[in-house]
């Protein structure tokens, strides 16, 4: 799973990629992949940091996200270079930077500081790309439908007119409550504006504590399905990862910080992707597993390792907080919570699942 990260420049964008994965919490260092910066970032989750505690393992393995730092490209409007389309496409959600500080050294590139607009800005290039795709599609539609019936070419000629109006109307594609085959069928398209979107208000350091979406443009924007956001001071994150973990703990304290915007960009990320953290443990490591929420117990054997998922038998599934509450997984057996689940069980939230196999 691929978030990528982009805004428009002088934004903060590529400021938080570093802070995501790099000192502020990296699990790997950054690497090029077509001039892109990809990283991963770990998940902060209090669930695996207790479970930890529990069992002292040699090895702590948190959930991961993966951010790629879109590099900008030539455009003709003022903006504009920030949005790499195609690079964009690839991704399965989008975090999206805007501005809310002021700065001389860096002028904002269109003349003032506004967010909301900066965000509205983003998604209308959004529509307008994937307008030009579904417009050359219809036409090629059109041309086949008139040679041959097809009922197949009929269907998707329907679900793109669909689509053409939507984005007409200027709304977001991810705003269509689309039936699943209808999700499947636009899948090869990689519309932008069918992606989630987090937006990340980047505010400065006299702003820490205000609401930064008291705007009603914010309150319609996240009314819309897909859709998340919530604010960082990047600069202050970055003297925090500077410092020493105890340091940084008392710094935080000072300003009244429970706990690192950073740590809320990657939930939320994670979150909007989809996802869901089931847990393995044991003296050797304890670790976090993502899996789309209701993956059944024997797909999400195969993030472990494909022989799992191949020799299944059953799963052993605890709730993490019946498995802290009893101590060990041989007192979750003999109070009846620990349970047999078979391959359709659709793994919860939160789980700590021993699995079973034979291959």
């Amino acid at each position: 799973m691929e978030v990528g990260i982009l805004g428009l420049a002088g934004s903060g964008k590529t400021t938080l990629f570093s802070l995501l994965t790099g000192s502020g919490g990296a699990l790997a260092a950054t690497l090029r992949r077509d001039q892109a910066a990809v990283g991963m970032g770990r998940v902060p989750d209090p669930r695996l940091d207790r479970l930890s505690e529990m069992y002292q393992p040699r090895k702590i393995t948190p959930a991961i996200v993966r951010y790629v730092d879109v590099p900008a490209v030539g455009g003709d409007r003022p903006g504009e270079a920030s949005l790499n389309i195609p690079e964009l496409r690839t991704m399965d959600a989008l975090l999206v930077v805007v501005r809310a500080f002021a700065s001389d050294a860096v002028p904002h590139p269109l003349g003032s500081v506004d967010p909301a607009r900066d965000l509205a800005r983003i998604e209308e290039e959004f529509q307008l790309q994937d307008l030009m795709v579904v417009e050359r599609r219809i036409e090629r539609l059109e041309k086949d439908l008139a040679r041959r019936r097809d009922p197949e070419l009929a269907a998707e000629l329907e679900l793109l007119q669909r689509c053409r109006q939507t984005l007409e109307d200027g709304r977001p594609l991810r705003s269509e409550g689309f039936e699943r085959a209808d999700r499947q069928r636009l899948r090869g398209f990689t519309f932008l504006s069918i992606k989630p979107i987090l937006a990340v208000v980047n505010v400065g350091e006299d702003a820490i504590g205000e609401d930064a979406f008291a705007d009603q443009r914010w309150q319609q924007w996240l009314a819309g399905p897909a859709t998340g956001c919530t604010s960082v001071c990047a600069t202050l994150e970055r003297e925090i990862s500077e410092l020493e973990a105890a340091d940084a703990a008392a710094f935080m304290a000072d300003l009244g910080i429970v706990d690192r915007a950073l740590d809320r960009v990657a939930r939320e990320a994670y979150r909007l992707l989809g996802l869901i953290s089931f847990f393995t443990v044991g003296e050797d490591e304890c670790r976090a597993w993502s899996v789309p929420a209701e993956t059944p117990a024997v797909e999400a054997a195969g993030a472990i390792h494909s022989d799992i998922s191949r020799g299944f038998i059953r799963a052993e599934v605890v709730p993490h907080t019946e498995l802290l509450a009893a101590g060990s997984l041989a007192a979750c057996r003999q109070q009846g919570t620990l349970r047999l689940e078979g391959k359709t069980y659709p793994v919860r939230d939160g789980d700590v699942v021993h699995y079973r196999f034979n291959v």
